[in-house]
């Protein structure tokens, strides 16, 4: 699929296939195209070319059936204060045209799986921000959907809320897909075992976390030495390109991307005396990792 917003392309020729359950990780900078994605899979824009299926719906042709496979948490819930926790998940239910009948039994099921069932006459406003995110969660939910897409959900927590959040995305992804949108690459880590990397509105990446994993190769690494050495040694051995002394002991070393480096440097140090207390290879930052798929989509 592809968008258009006057006479600039916002995602050109983006094609996501995804499985009936598992988490899928949606990754990208700000303004990549994540969200102008997500609001076409959740019926809440119209793409300029291609189409959408959900659960072998086509979005274009039947968009109230299409949208009742779908759940949806923006980055801002859309929670309204006033309301308990029971009225607007009661609401939300409503708007995804569940029979009356089955309402009392699906949102208590939601409740229960979202860890609110005990601030059901809760207002909204009274509740943390963990816990809103919790509601947000279950108005996703509630209408048993086949698809929920959940955009930033960690936003703003604290490391306790983060974790239990996680726990509940999990959880929800047993027995339904989960698309989780976010910039944050430790974020899709943690969670997903699959990605799709947007950048400049374009799928520049599309397999498995572990091939993402081997892909982002080290090119650096951190060296703690109690008896370090001078930096022209360092310079000295083969692949090292460049040395930054953080302290007087520790040292970022870079190198040319040789996968023998580190049992190099560990020799070198216990030949030489360097008593090395801790080597770690750092990983890409994410501007670089976009940046290296980006050419490399360029250049096919």
């Amino acid at each position: 699929m592809s968008h258009k917003y006057s006479s600039s392309w916002a995602i050109r020729d983006i094609n996501i296939e995804i499985d009936q359950s598992g988490i899928v990780g949606l990754l990208g900078s700000n303004g990549a195209g994540k969200s102008t994605t997500m609001n076409i899979l959740c019926g809440a824009l119209n793409q300029t070319e291609g189409n959408v299926f959900i659960n072998g719906i086509n979005m274009q042709e039947e968009p109230r059936l299409a949208k009742m496979e779908i759940g949806f948490l923006p980055q801002n819930p859309p929670l309204y204060m006033d309301l308990t926790v029971d009225e607007y998940l009661h609401y939300c239910a409503g708007l995804r045209l569940m029979p009356k009948e089955k309402m009392k039994r699906a949102i208590k099921e939601a409740k229960e799986r979202c860890g609110i069932d005990h601030f059901s006459s809760r207002l909204i406003r009274n509740l943390s921000g963990g816990y809103r995110q919790r509601v947000g969660i279950a108005q996703a939910i509630v209408h048993r959907p086949r698809v929920v897409v959940l955009d930033e959900p960690t936003n703003g927590l604290d490391p306790n809320q983060i974790i239990e959040v996680r726990a509940l995305i999990k959880e929800i992804a047993i027995d339904r897909a989960v698309i989780f949108s976010s910039h944050i690459l430790s974020e899709v880590q943690v969670l997903c075992k699959e990605i799709r990397m947007i950048e400049s509105g374009r799928i520049v990446f599309s397999d498995t976390m572990d091939a993402f994993n081997n892909y982002v190769e080290p090119h650096s690494m951190l060296m703690h030495m109690e008896n370090p050495p001078s930096e022209a040694e360092l310079l000295a051995i083969t692949g090292v390109t460049r040395v930054d002394w953080l302290t007087e002991r520790q040292a970022r070393v870079y190198f040319s991307g040789d996968p023998e480096i580190s049992e190099r440097m560990i020799v070198t140090g216990v030949q030489n005396g360097w008593r090395l207390r801790e080597l770690s290879l750092d990983k890409s930052a994410i501007d670089e990792i976009f940046k290296q798929l980006s050419q490399k989509q360029s250049q096919q």
